[in-house]
């Protein structure tokens, strides 16, 4: 996974199949990751221990996998479960659902720190990021699914999955790459090359050229927070800013470590305390940290909204 996938803190899940208890010999679940949910399109799997690897690490190099963790016997589960199912047959492709039964696949949950359920995670190019636990209404979790997928494409992935199941004997078929927009080539490609001042090169020209680019300047704020974190310890800077309660500095470093960490709403709160603590220019300069975070993660996110009402509060 390039760096570049670091707004929502992502995790490798690359240990994450080999820590996995080897495959249990009962086959329905197994059988059924092949396949796909019936009515679905294909879009939506069961994934194993034994097929996780493949049906997760491996597509998600091409198309965004979403993980639904769940049981039979969670109630919110099953409110949550055909929400995320009608919204994968909805956007035919653009990201595959994969459903973990955490009771079948005990080490797999483990392996993933799965403490409770409903847990939907996102995972690009074999990391995973958190969206969010427990059952969301079907509009918060289009917002979730929605910037998961602006920052696939970001980062290059923005393929279409699969729709037919093999044939017996029939080598798998993986997910079909589609064109993203072109605008965007080369700063992906300095990405990729971990070029992050050629990236963000590339995308300041692109909002010289379209001021009105939000996704340009979206893509530029991940770049710079990247840049900005690149050689820093997240608990050494904590610790510095534990010292340093009133230093905007010392305060913007530390959310921007726990941001690309996954902390997002310890950054965000962090930053929203130092707005209430300073006056004036520092004042000034938390806050436009604060929204410039706010840029990376999403207007539509929830914890942004969550944390737009904290800002206002301690502004006024």
């Amino acid at each position: 996974m390039t760096s570049s996938f670091s707004a929502y803190g992502a995790v490798d899940l690359g240990a994450l199949a080999q820590r996995a208890a080897p495959p249990r010999t009962s086959p329905p679940a197994a059988a059924a990751g092949a396949g796909g949910a019936a009515g679905t399109g294909g879009y939506v799997v069961d994934v194993t221990e034994a097929t996780f690897e493949a049906e997760v690490l491996q597509r998600s190099a091409t198309v965004p996998v979403v993980i639904d963790f769940w049981a039979e016997w969670c109630g919110p589960c099953k409110q949550l479960s055909p929400v995320l199912e009608r919204l994968a047959t909805e956007y035919a492709g653009r990201f595959v659902l994969a459903k973990i039964d955490v009771d079948a696949n005990q080490q797999l949950a483990a392996a993933a720190g799965v403490q409770s359920i409903p847990l939907v995670l996102g995972v690009v190019n074999g990391q995973a990021v958190p969206l969010f636990a427990g059952a969301y209404p079907e509009a918060q979790v289009r917002q979730y699914l929605d910037e998961l997928l602006r920052v696939a494409a970001a980062n290059g992935v923005a393929g279409d999955a699969a729709v037919a199941a093999p044939a017996p004997g029939a080598e798998p078929v993986g997910p079909a790459e589609v064109p993203g927009d072109p605008r965007y080539d080369e700063a992906y490609a300095a990405i990729e090359r971990g070029d992050l001042d050629a990236a963000a090169a590339a995308y300041r020209q692109l909002i010289a050229d379209s001021p009105a680019d939000d996704d340009a300047r979206a893509g530029l704020a991940q770049v710079e927070l990247m840049q900005r974190a690149q050689g820093h310890d997240l608990a050494a800077v904590r610790a510095a800013a534990a010292q340093r309660p009133d230093d905007v500095d010392a305060q913007s470093a530390a959310a921007d470590l726990e941001l690309l960490d996954g902390q997002v709403d310890e950054a965000f709160a962090r930053l929203v305390e130092t707005v209430r603590r300073t006056a004036g220019a520092e004042r000034d300069r938390a806050r436009a940290h604060l929204l410039e975070l706010f840029q990376v993660v999403g207007s539509s996110d929830p914890r942004v909204v969550q944390a737009r009402a904290a800002l206002a509060s301690a502004l006024f």
